[in-house]
């Protein structure tokens, strides 16, 4: 094996190093009663609970193969709230960072919005909208809205004018310059900021699910903590963490597969 071989494997398990090293204390603390099962099970019952809610057949038990739909519930509310988010953030955070009048017109509200927490607009989501999708949609638009916007405006603000201005003087017009110029140079901020309002979409998507949703992984933790089943809620945390982690992924996959700019960014 040469040393260019032995880096990679080793960079390949770096990732994998601090949950690793969580589970080994997990069990430590498990096998040693440092902590009552009531506070944290063992993870071989946390393994069991999540199999049966996986792949078990449906009246198996209380929580027995409802991921699927519990999954598909919750991603198509990330999705439609994301999406939304993302399809406002990205062109007022381009204008704002671009035009003076836009950012003056939209900084002070803007902000003064962003410094209420999430927690403050689900009671009058809930008055808008009632309980259920409307709101948790509400929720997570709101919530990824901002680091959407935020980043957008600050990599478009960031782009050399010399660069716009020379594409002008060779005759690239406005609108093409803005998608063959701008965007490309704003793309890494955009990029980032798109990341992080994937990560606050997936938060709020849980407190929008708490509200007595009938489905999806949130309400799947709210009803657990009900019933005492503390297994069942660190199922449903691991598997918001992995399904978070996947759509990352996917988001980092298609926006490198969209535009050339994003193919350049590790």
């Amino acid at each position: 094996m040469n040393g260019s071989t032995l880096r990679n494997g080793l960079s390949g398990l770096l990732p994998w190093i601090l949950p690793a090293l969580f589970v080994l204390a997990w069990i430590i603390v498990s096998e040693t009663g440092l902590a009552p099962t009531y506070l944290l099970p063992h993870p071989e019952a946390v393994g069991r609970a999540g199999f049966t809610y996986i792949f078990g057949d449906p009246g198996q038990g209380a929580y027995a193969g409802r991921f699927l739909s519990d999954a598909g519930a919750s991603l198509f509310r990330v999705f439609m709230g994301f999406s939304l988010a993302a399809l406002l953030g990205v062109p007022l955070g381009v204008l704002s960072g671009r035009t003076p009048a836009v950012r003056r017109l939209l900084s002070t509200s803007v902000n003064a919005v962003r410094a209420v927490p999430g927690i403050c607009w689900l009671p009058l989501a809930l008055v808008w909208f009632g309980i259920g999708f409307k709101t948790t949609i509400f929720l997570v638009a709101l919530a990824a809205f901002f680091p959407i916007y935020l980043n957008a405006a600050s990599g478009a603000r960031g782009v050399d004018p010399l660069l716009l201005q020379a594409g002008a003087m060779m005759g690239v017009r406005r609108l093409r310059g803005t998608f063959a110029i701008l965007l490309p140079g704003a793309m890494p901020s955009i990029m980032t900021g798109l990341r992080l309002g994937l990560g606050i979409a997936w938060a709020y998507l849980v407190l929008g699910e708490l509200t007595g949703v009938p489905d999806g992984l949130g309400a799947v933790i709210m009803d657990a903590r009900m019933l005492g089943r503390i297994d069942i809620i660190v199922v449903g945390i691991i598997l918001i963490a992995v399904m978070g982690r996947m759509s990352d992924l996917i988001l980092k996959f298609s926006l490198r597969c969209l535009f050339k700019s994003a193919r350049r960014m590790t």
